[in-house]
């Protein structure tokens, strides 16, 4: 099972990420995607998982503010702002947040904790980035995707 892993699109979705959606068995969104087109437009690629993010405002509030999913016998959580998780981890195995801008993979007390980095708007002279992972028997495999910069 192939997962794309986003965040903080702010509003854009860019050509060199739909190539990686086009593939995926399943989509999780951080948060940050500033409107309902880009949520519509990510659900047709594959089942989405998505959160709310700080800057998602009226318009996102039937998006849950955090959300536990297991897919091939991964359970994940995810939520924008890793400062807001909900306290117990227990039976989790992998963390999905935005919210920096930076990308972050690193495991810690046996959870994965993956910030995909944003891939909309550049912003602070940042990376564009998004991440992929594989599932297999219960087992996950992380890649770090760096989209390129479309030329306006």
């Amino acid at each position: 099972m192939k997962i794309a892993i986003l965040s903080d699109t702010h509003g854009l979705l860019r050509p060199g990420v739909v190539e990686h959606l086009k593939t995926a068995d399943a989509i999780f969104h951080g948060g940050d995607i500033n409107k309902q087109s880009i949520v519509d437009q990510l659900r047709q690629y594959a089942p989405l998982y998505v959160v709310r993010g700080n800057n998602d405002r009226e318009w996102a509030e039937s998006i849950p503010h955090d959300l536990t999913v297991t897919l091939g016998g991964v359970t994940f959580v995810m939520v924008h702002n890793k400062k807001e998780l909900p306290g117990d981890l227990t039976g989790v195995d992998v963390v999905v947040f935005g919210h920096s801008h930076k990308y972050t993979q690193e495991e810690r007390n046996g959870i994965l904790w993956l910030n995909p980095g944003s891939c909309g708007p550049r912003r602070f002279h940042q990376e564009i980035t998004m991440m992929t992972a594989e599932i297999t028997d219960g087992k996950i495999r992380v890649e770090k995707i760096t989209v390129p910069q479309e030329v306006q």
